[in-house]
Parts: C-alpha cells; structure tokens; sequence
C-alpha cells in the first residue's frame, strides 16, 4: 500500500473490475479537523498525536484547533471557521453537547462528515461517538473508592457539569455509591478546566473535621488529579483517598509514589487514531444522499459507538503504563 493510496492496482485487472474496487487516491490537500478545548492538556496531545500518526499513514493533512483553555464558545467558533473551510471530515469533542447540535446538523447537511470522540453529542446528527464507556469507567472507579473506604466516608467530585462525558462518570460512581449507605458524596465541585481551582478548594476540603471530614477525593477530568495530590503532599496528608483520571504523566509518577492511589485510563491515542481512519472511510465512501440521521437507521452503515477501553490502574500494574508510555515517548 503506498503512502497515498489505501487499495493495492493489479495491473492484471480489467478496467471494469477496478471500477469496481472503489480505489480512492488520498491527497495532503484533503484536511481533516480534530477541534477541543484545553489543547495544552497533555491528554490532547496524545490524541492529536494519534491523529496525526493515521494522517501521515494516508497521506492526507490534519489540523488541530480549539482553545488552550476550557471555553466551549471558543470551540464552537473554532468548529463553525473548520466547516466553513469545508474539510474532509471533522472529529470533535463537545464540551457543551445542547450548544453544538445545529451546527454539526448544518455541516452533515453540508455533506461534511463529523465525529465526536471523548465527549458527545447525542443530540446532535453526528454520525457516530468514539470514545469511553463513561458510565463503565465511572462504576470501575468507584468500585475501587468503596474497596480503598470500606464503603464508609465523604466524598468530593471534581468535575465540570454539563459536560456529557463527565457527567455520565459521576453516574456510574453515583449508582455504584448508592449501594454503600456509608458513603456520601458532599460535593461536585466545577472546576471549569482550571487546575488551580481545583488546588485552593482542596486546602479548604482538608480543613473539614469531625463528621464534615472529606475521605476522598475523586477527579473526574485530567486536571485536577496532580493538583489535588501537590496538596495532599505539601499538608502531608496520608488518610485521604485520591482517584484521578487518565495516564498522564504526572499521573502516574503519582500513582507510583502513592500520593494518588488509581487513575482510571483510557486510550486517548487510539481515539484520535481511529477517529481519522474512520472519517477518510466515510469521505471516500459517502452515502449518497448523506443527510440522514443514522443513529435511528436500523440498517445504518455506520456504529452509535466505538469503544475504545478503560482500565483500571494502581500501584500494582502502573509500571506497565510508564514503560508503554516511553515507547510511545509520551514522556
């Protein structure tokens, strides 16, 4: 397969039956879109650099665009000036789902294919999610927070409300705490994508005593796990639970020194990896005509969703995600 085609030509052929092969030329001129918030995460960096690796292997451009902070108005002007370019296909996270639905219906109807990975927007007529279980991922968290409590004490969240993605892992903590009459969560703090939020409100958590005492602390975003655990460090606290999300890499040197007890990991590689294959298949293989909403087609061509995984990662196995994430040099 050459860098910038994706079938092989048999010369042997005749000029009907590679017709019939759908061979489709790729060319740096054909530009697909991955669009976020909070690019500076290293969690988006990881999937930018999946993205690009699928770019690169078909020959084709990709673009990342969005805010470097958490700013959802941002990423819609971001999304409207990518459509107006009209790619090739768009992958998005929608960091408010309700505020993006018109504008992805209006770039399907446009004949733009478009994808949500990390966050979705099941409202919306986007073709496909690509992503986490977040509901999954919320319950393994949880079943690790009720072991490490002894399903007893108080727990705070640190989150951003309305964001689909985190929203669906508060419920699967939710429905798995629901089981612990003991434990109780006292708060879901909004920490906008901004660490340093997260770092003064848990000075003021730790000063809670007695039956207001905060046992643990879950984060259900990249962010706000190390900053928690700089505070826990520096008031040399060692009697609070910490849960953090996804594989970082102060994260894991965390997770590793004990401060953080588990993350929960995705594949965010992965997403942006397959996330670009699938928009090339699409762009090269559009349905004609291509303004259906596919989601309720029960003989759709295409999936509701793409799983992508989620593990669960302490002391025990975080040297395995350390090694894997040097190899990758995400390090």
């Amino acid at each position: 397969m050459s860098a910038r085609s994706l079938c092989f030509i048999v010369p042997a052929l005749s000029a009907s039956l590679l017709a019939l092969t759908a061979c489709h030329q790729h060319s740096r001129d054909e530009t697909y879109f991955l669009i976020s918030n909070n690019l500076k995460l290293p969690y988006w960096q990881t999937v930018n650099s999946g993205f690009e690796r699928a770019a690169s292997d078909y020959g084709v451009h990709a673009r990342l665009v969005g805010p470097d902070t958490y700013n959802s108005a941002a990423e819609l002007d971001a999304f409207r000036q990518a459509v107006a370019s009209h790619p090739a296909g768009i992958l998005i996270s929608a960091a408010d789902a309700s505020s993006f639905r018109s504008d992805i219906n209006d770039a399907i109807q446009a004949g733009i294919p478009v994808i949500t990975l990390d966050s979705d927007a099941p409202v919306s007529q986007r073709l496909f999610f690509i992503g986490t279980d977040n509901l999954a991922a919320g319950r393994l968290g949880a079943e690790r927070l009720a072991e490490k409590l002894n399903g007893k004490g108080n727990i705070v969240f640190f989150s951003i409300p309305g964001q689909p993605n985190l929203d669906e892992r508060l419920r699967g903590y939710s429905a798995v705490i629901d089981d612990h009459p003991g434990m109780k969560i006292v708060d879901v703090l909004n920490v906008k994508g901004d660490p340093s939020i997260a770092f003064d409100q848990t000075r003021q958590y730790l000063a809670r005593t007695g039956p207001a005492k905060i046992d643990a602390f879950v984060s259900l975003e990249s962010s706000s796990g190390p900053a928690i655990a700089e505070v826990l460090k520096r008031s040399n606290v060692t009697d609070r639970t910490l849960i953090a999300m996804d594989v970082g890499p102060e994260t894991l040197s965390l997770i590793k020194s004990g401060t953080i007890d588990a993350t929960v990991s995705q594949k965010p590689w992965t997403m942006g990896y397959v996330g670009l294959k699938q928009l090339d298949e699409i762009n090269h293989h559009k349905p004609q005509p291509f303004q259906n909403n596919y989601t309720v087609d029960s003989f759709s061509r295409y999936p509701q969703f793409i799983n992508t995984g989620t593990a669960l990662v302490t002391k025990d196995n975080v040297d395995i995600y350390i090694e894997s994430a040097n190899k990758a040099g995400a390090h």
